[in-house]
């Protein structure tokens, strides 16, 4: 068990790896695919929708299979659709290979949350939690600056090459050190209709949609901070690329720390009462980042209310991880498929919004975040 935050880390970070590592690239990559920002960006969000659909196929098969053979297909799925990025010809071309290679990554989300849930009568799962964060806060640091140093040196292609493997690495780790965590004979057998049935049985319980809904609308504003912000950074506030992965690292390590003091919080607090808070901390700091952003504030004001956001959520994650599957252990991976998909659909959705809203200036991020966040707090209302 020593090791397991580790390799849930790794399998966990796909996400933020194949989204974060290229994204200096992007302007690069768009020029050399024959398109635009607005055909980039959308390579962005195909990758969101793919994780948002995957997951809802991989969930039930986790339940009825275990945790280790869907993972292997979908890290297989990954590995090869990475290569064929590297090799892609033109931009609609890269668009579906990033949704397949999503459909891939994702397999590694719905694992890692339905470890934690298997294993939380053993190990406390918030904790948990913030120690996988700390691993995976590791991949959005490191990411932008080794996607950097990568194009630098060998061209943007390459950036989906070291994705290969990676992919392929974590698989080895997981035949070597990661045990089946779904046993047997706790495993269920259900037909299409019986797993739609489940998913509609969830989606109608306020003690999976409250905090499900809350922790995903959280998490939408950051996927809304992720896609717009090489726009504001090096578009609005001329920061470089090489300067923009340092700024970008910096949030990153604000979500680190949130994470780590997330179980140590909710020891005291509880879980909900400290989820609830750090909603409120997050409406009242988006709030005024876009404030910021409207009167015209420095750089460093609108991103000191970046990072203190972020910060909080690093609260959040794990939380928003934790309350929506703790009432489910026959259906952690269904559970855990769901949570998922409400949370890439909702980033997916920011981020076609961001898109439609985008006009050069730094104001649609800053909406769309308070946007999200607004929802969230609705969300959470409602248990």
């Amino acid at each position: 068990m020593t090791l397991l935050p580790f390799i849930l880390g790794m399998l966990a970070a796909f996400a933020p790896l194949a989204i974060d590592m290229y994204l200096p690239a992007l302007p690069v990559m768009a020029t050399d695919l024959g398109g635009d920002a607005a055909g980039a960006e959308k390579t962005v969000a195909a990758y969101f929708l793919g994780v948002a659909l995957g997951q809802l196929v991989y969930g039930p098969l986790t339940d009825r299979l275990g945790r280790r053979g869907p993972l292997f297909v979908g890290v297989g799925v990954f590995v090869a659709a990475s290569l064929a990025c590297a090799w892609a010809a033109d931009m609609q071309q890269m668009i579906v290979l990033r949704f397949i290679q999503a459909l891939g990554g994702c397999a590694g989300m719905v694992v890692t949350r339905a470890v934690v849930r298997d294993l939380s009568d053993r190990i406390d799962p918030v904790t948990l939690m913030g120690r996988l964060m700390l691993v995976m806060g590791v991949a959005p640091i490191l990411a932008p600056l080794l996607g950097t140093v990568v194009a630098g040196l060998f061209g943007w292609r390459a950036i989906f090459v070291f994705l290969a493997l990676f992919g392929a690495l974590s698989a080895v780790l997981v035949i070597w050190l990661l045990p089946e965590t779904h046993a047997p004979e706790r495993r269920i057998r259900r037909s299409l209709r019986e797993i739609m049935a489940d998913y509609m049985g969830l989606l109608a319980d306020c003690r999976f949609t409250a905090p499900a809904l809350a922790g995903s609308g959280a998490i939408a504003g950051m996927f809304a901070y992720i896609a717009g912000s090489p726009a504001v950074f090096m578009g609005v506030h001329g920061i470089g690329p090489d300067a923009y992965a340092i700024w970008f690292g910096v949030n990153a390590a604000a979500v680190i720390g949130g994470g780590q003091v997330a179980g140590p919080l909710a020891a005291r607090l509880g879980a909900a009462r400290l989820f609830g808070g750090a909603l409120l901390a997050m409406l009242a700091l988006t709030a005024a980042h876009l404030a910021a952003v409207l009167a015209g504030a420095h750089f460093l004001v609108q991103f000191a209310l970046l990072f203190g956001y972020l910060g909080v959520l690093g609260v959040v994650l794990p939380l928003g991880t934790v309350l929506p599957l703790q009432h489910f252990p026959r259906l952690a991976g269904t559970a855990s498929a769901l949570f998922g998909t409400l949370q890439f659909g909702l980033g997916g959705l920011a981020g076609v919004t961001l898109g439609l809203l985008q006009n050069g200036s730094a104001w649609p991020m800053a909406a769309v975040i308070l946007g999200c966040i607004v929802l969230a707090g609705l969300s959470w209302l409602r248990r």
